[in-house]
């Protein structure tokens, strides 16, 4: 563990909250789970459960290091139950206001050593520092998903962030047993730039006609190696999400190759976001999923 951080509170206890809580507590930190819904909190703890038991089936984990692990998370109902944190790591849904003003209400009752990390996957770490009363202890900390399972993690100073904060987040981020990609503050980082244009590319292929989803899909799969398709990731991801990144870079870096595809915007229009409304690129409501176009 890291010697200065001891406690670590996670701000939102969805898929990127839970994985993150989860590593946290496996690797010995006191964690202090936090969601606007108790409901949330619970369902978090449940997926946080059922994930480690597969670590113990796989014995990857012993039992006796699942029972200890889930000891060490706490329920935290609102953003004061947060205030003795070493670290808080918010993970809220990628939209700007709605991080700032958790932000504004966190820095509240947080204690004034404590750093404040974001895990956004696209917004200026500059620009949310400057809305805390602590830019100099404010860093991102971007997590891969599913967290308990990818191995990397980018680090991304703001410009006002100190070298103490820097050298902490790296160190906690190495008790993790994750490996560590340096960033500088520019739209979407490194795995994001390069990845959300990927994905808009074959949503445009796919736009165009010159693939059906299930060719776009096996061709990428099978001619370039990776191991899920893009139509298929982007359903992983959430539509929604991918929108927003690629929004995020059109406006942050002001070129049209960033130009989110019209038929990723109707998708999100429909609500149809992927694996969590159960529709997208592909119909997941059947006994196996099978594609929209």
């Amino acid at each position: 563990m890291v010697p200065n951080i001891r406690k670590v509170g996670v701000i939102g206890a969805g898929q990127m909250g839970n994985g993150i809580a989860h590593v946290c507590s496996l690797a010995g930190f006191d964690v202090m789970l936090n969601d606007v819904s108790p409901d949330n909190i619970k369902a978090g703890l449940a997926t946080i459960n059922g994930n480690m038991a597969r670590q113990v089936s796989k014995e990857a984990i012993t039992d006796a290091d699942r029972k200890a692990a889930l000891a060490r998370i706490v329920q935290a109902t609102t953003l004061d139950a947060l205030a003795d944190c070493d670290l808080v790591v918010e993970t809220a849904t990628e939209r700007e206001d709605v991080k700032r003003k958790i932000f504004g209400d966190l820095c509240a009752s947080l204690k004034a050593e404590a750093i404040v990390a974001t895990n956004t996957s696209s917004i200026s770490i500059t620009r949310l520092a400057a809305s805390t009363d602590r830019p100099e202890r404010f860093i991102g900390i971007h997590f891969m998903n599913p967290v308990p399972v990818m191995e990397l993690v980018e680090i991304i100073r703001g410009i006002a962030t100190s070298d103490t904060t820097f050298e902490a987040s790296k160190t906690f981020v190495k008790s993790l047993h994750k490996t560590i990609a340096v960033s500088e503050d520019f739209p979407a980082f490194i795995v994001n730039r390069i990845l959300l244009p990927m994905i808009n590319e074959a949503v445009y292929t796919l736009y165009e006609g010159v693939g059906n989803v299930e060719a776009i899909d096996t061709a990428m799969r099978l001619g370039a190696h990776h191991p899920m398709g893009p139509l298929e990731l982007a359903d992983f991801i959430g539509l929604d999400t991918c929108l927003s990144v690629m929004q995020v870079l059109h406006e942050g870096l002001a070129d049209s190759k960033y130009r989110p595809c019209p038929l990723l915007v109707k998708y999100v229009e429909a609500g149809w976001l992927g694996r969590k409304t159960q529709r997208g690129f592909y119909d997941y409501r059947g006994e196996k999923p099978v594609p929209t176009r």
